[in-house]
């Protein structure tokens, strides 16, 4: 198995593919990539054997921005007979050893997902095919290896495994979030994801909890608002716009009818700053950075909306620029992180946390 499967976004298989080869240069590893637009994955084909299950156990997926899932694969299997299609999948999977899950999916296409229904039923006669040959425990183990079989149609698929510590924890790495009834916006769900997909479950109490002050910039109608007061948060929610009443209602919300780019908070207390504007990207983070030199904050989670052309340029230039300008205002300890969510569209989400101590 010498080929990396990268899940994505339908659209954004460009972005993926050259992140992919950007990251595995940085490895040593040589190769090409395998992308169709449109198609919701790529795959990136080493030239050394070996090559890709070292990017499946050392290139972190949470590092990478466009890509949802990643497992280490064989060639396309093509022409699998539709009366045995489970022999040669076992086959091409032998020489994986007590794999702690199987998940049978497809690339998020409207076309693919078509194949859904198939791959639950398909499931259960694989299941019980990979267990009989050890290749599957008899009991789900989330310390091995996932196995992965992505079907592109009912008679391809690419089957291998990804390390069950550098691996979505979703099925086809989605999330599955309901909308809130009481959300004024469904724009609601990119926060919640972001909030689940940085911030790890364990250390939700500590820096996800009731009393925290937080400032929305950009706040109408209060999707992301929302999402502060429910984790009982007291808001400065600042839009030209009007916000929801039922926001106001709650008096966790004081709402500021100013320019998100001009406004200054009246408290020096604020943990969260939040950020969903309709704006440059490269402005958004100007004023982020600005909002960090200032000391105004001690984590922001934050959207950049995306260019049609250059995307994932884009993206790595502010990313990298504003780690230099934290840098040289005195910042050393700080995070950085940035990820396509699902939720997202064309925009990618970022987290910045200066940890305690991280301003000299």
């Amino acid at each position: 198995m010498n080929n990396l499967f990268l899940f994505c976004r339908a659209g954004y298989e460009k972005e993926c593919a050259a992140e992919i080869q950007d990251r595995a240069a940085e490895l040593g590893v040589a190769g090409y990539v395998k992308a169709a637009a449109n198609n919701a994955y790529v795959v990136f084909q080493c030239f050394a054997e070996g090559d890709a299950d070292k990017l499946g156990r050392e290139l972190p997926l949470d590092t990478l921005i466009f890509a949802r899932q990643m497992f280490v694969c064989s060639e396309l299997l093509q022409d699998l007979p539709a009366d045995d299609r489970v022999s040669p999948i076992v086959q091409a999977l032998s020489s994986i050893e007590k794999g702690g899950e199987l998940r049978v999916e497809t690339p998020d296409t409207n076309e693919a997902k078509e194949l859904l229904t198939f791959c639950r039923k398909f499931t259960v006669p694989l299941r019980a095919a990979l267990k009989k040959q050890e290749i599957l425990l008899a009991s789900e183990n989330q310390r091995r290896p996932i196995v992965h079989v992505c079907f592109l149609g009912s008679d391809s698929a690419y089957a291998g495994y990804s390390y069950s510590n550098n691996s979505s924890p979703f099925f086809m790495g989605i999330p599955r979030l309901k909308f809130p009834s009481a959300a004024p916006s469904r724009s609601t769900l990119k926060l919640d994801e972001a909030f689940n997909y940085f911030i790890a479950p364990h250390e939700q109490e500590t820096r996800l909890h009731s009393g925290m002050n937080a400032v929305d910039l950009g706040a109408c109608p209060g999707g992301w608002t929302y999402q502060l007061v429910r984790r009982g948060m007291f808001v400065s929610a600042v839009d030209n716009g009007p916000m929801a009443d039922s926001l106001m209602q709650t008096g966790q919300v004081t709402h500021y009818r100013e320019d998100g780019f001009r406004f200054e908070p009246k408290r020096k207390n604020i943990y969260w700053l939040v950020c969903d504007m309709v704006e440059q990207p490269s402005r958004v983070a100007e004023l982020m950075e600005h909002w960090a030199i200032n000391g105004w904050f001690h984590e922001a989670i934050f959207n950049l909306k995306l260019p049609m052309k250059s995307r994932y340029k884009e993206v790595t230039t502010i990313l990298q620029r504003m780690a230099e300008v934290l840098q040289e205002n005195g910042f050393n300890r700080f995070q950085i992180r940035c990820k396509h969510l699902y939720h997202d569209r064309d925009e990618v989400t970022v987290h910045l946390y200066l940890r305690p101590g991280s301003h000299i």
